[in-house]
């Protein structure tokens, strides 16, 4: 038995060791860790447990283990993070460029489907040159086998995607499916066709950073929600998500200890600009509300006229989605209402309440917009909110106008419950688009149309353009104090911590994507 176990153990050295150490050496001249490496500082010490160590592509003789692809180029297992299951794959680069054939991709369905079974999330750690080309159909199945996995357990499990180096070709498009991805500036990439194909086909010259760069699918693409400096970084952020996150669509948030914010209540009632014109930081609204001013924001950096993160409300996880008035006046655009409709719905599978920040001057007008489907992307937002049945509760600000004020979580949309700040301008239009048309034969008989203009916007905003007329309606269910707004969501999300909704019998909504 004793040369049994040391014939073992040779065995799982050599596999451990991946493509060896010249291969490994190059690995971190590039700045990265291998995948034994970031699976060590991701997970909790100790916890990790590997599966499917010796698979391993046409092998009918145990001396063959190992000596071509060890572990397939890629590390698959079960682990924890902080106490918490997770499935867990990573893709060691130093074996054949981490490429993906028939057995690679049979190990990571493997974790996919007891990530499934038991109902708990599952992590990727992408590097990986692509299909690995001498399987040809082979490999194409194998990608095929992982995606149809990542559409079945969406919305059961939370999916994360690591993007730690290469992704590209087919390979994009498991992430792309996932709930998050993460990427980290200057060693991940992610792009259909590199920029060599693309000088041959198009005569653009771009390098590969300037293509799919952490930046790129952070600020341009959205394909990415999280940008990190370095790989630590990048584990950090993820560990603080999974806080916010139940393990399965059947299970609650987990709760965490309440903390009072960090700012002062009163410091809220002179956030606003008095010039209902001026912007504002909206997060410094949701920080002086939040448990412990902490908010986790999602694509930071893109379409960034809207906010969305997670948070604590008592103690509890939540989603909030917030208009940014400092960006664009807070408009809905085309990818602002990607990014919330995306976001509401993630909320809605994992049973996370939603908290609604409004001041919306409308959807962007211009031709550019219309010509790229902003009635189509903005329906999304309608949809999302729409189909949502888990607690929502909106916060009305300042500006809520027209078909964007239904959007954001409006109560005709079936939201739970809307407060409206003193501030809160709720109506059709602005009050000087409105004036130019109610009184346009006035303003222009006046001895001086710019002070009866003045004149006529203050009077419809104090008669008509203020919370009283929908509270007086019932859509606004109470117009507080802005330094009680905590009290009121903690209020409101506790007495509908039970709520239960039903809906018509069907497969599923036909979103407008």
């Amino acid at each position: 038995m004793e040369d049994k176990i040391r014939l073992l153990q040779e065995r799982r050295r050599q596999i451990e060791l991946g493509g060896g150490e010249k291969r490994i050496a190059n690995q971190h001249g590039k700045g990265k860790k291998t995948a034994r490496e970031r699976l060590a500082l991701l997970l909790d010490p100790g916890s990790f447990t590997e599966l499917d160590v010796f698979v391993q592509t046409d092998v009918n003789d145990a001396e063959e283990i190992g000596s071509a692809y060890p572990g397939e180029g890629v590390v698959t297992g079960y682990g924890t993070i902080e106490g918490r299951p997770v499935y867990i794959y990573a893709q060691d680069f130093t074996v054949a460029g981490g490429s993906l054939g028939e057995a690679h991709a049979a190990k990571i369905c493997k974790v996919m489907d007891l990530a499934l079974k038991t109902g708990v999330p599952c992590i990727g750690l992408n590097d990986s040159g692509g299909a690995r080309i001498q399987e040809g159909v082979r490999a194409l199945n194998g990608f095929g086998e992982i995606f149809y996995r990542n559409t079945i357990a969406s919305g059961v499990i939370p999916q994360i995607s690591v993007i730690m180096g290469p992704c590209a070709g087919g390979a994009v498009y498991s992430p792309a499916i996932t709930d998050f991805v993460f990427m980290v500036e200057k060693t991940s990439q992610m792009f259909i066709t590199g920029p060599h194909v693309i000088k041959a086909v198009t005569g653009e010259d771009v390098t590969t950073e300037e293509l799919g760069g952490a930046a790129r699918h952070n600020q341009k693409s959205g394909v990415a929600h999280f940008q990190a400096s370095t790989e630590e970084d990048c584990f950090h952020k993820l560990r603080k998500l999974l806080s916010f996150l139940p393990a399965n669509n059947l299970e609650d948030p987990p709760v965490a200890e309440v903390q009072e914010p960090l700012f002062a209540a009163e410091e809220l009632a002179h956030i606003l600009p008095d010039n209902p014109n001026k912007p504002y930081d909206v997060r410094d609204i949701i920080r002086h509300v939040v448990d412990g001013s902490d908010f986790f924001e999602v694509h930071e950096h893109f379409a960034t006229n809207a906010v969305v993160g997670f948070a604590r409300l008592g103690g509890r996880s939540v989603g909030i989605v917030a208009n940014q008035a400092k960006v664009m006046a807070g408009v809905l655009d085309i990818d602002t209402s990607d990014k919330i409709a995306r976001f509401v719905r993630f909320c809605d599978c994992f049973n996370l309440p939603l908290v609604t920040f409004v001041d919306v001057p409308g959807y962007l007008p211009g031709v550019n917009q219309e010509y790229n489907g902003i009635i189509r992307h903005g329906a999304k937002v309608l949809f999302a909110y729409a189909e949502a049945t888990v607690p929502k509760v909106a916060v009305l600000l300042r500006k809520a106008y027209g078909g964007a004020y239904i959007a954001m979580s409006s109560r005709s949309l079936r939201g739970d419950l809307a407060f409206a700040w003193p501030s809160a301008e709720i109506a059709v239009m602005g009050p000087e688009g409105a004036v130019n048309i109610l009184y346009r034969k006035e303003i222009e008989a006046a001895a001086n149309p710019a002070a009866e203009r003045e004149k006529r916007i203050r009077e419809y905003r104090e008669r008509y353009s203020n919370p009283y007329i929908s509270a007086a309606r019932g859509w606004v269910d109470a117009v507080i104090d802005p330094r009680e707004t905590r009290r009121y969501l903690l209020q409101g999300l506790s007495m509908l911590a039970a709520k239960q909704e039903d809906r018509p019998r069907k497969k599923h909504g036909n979103i407008p994507l």
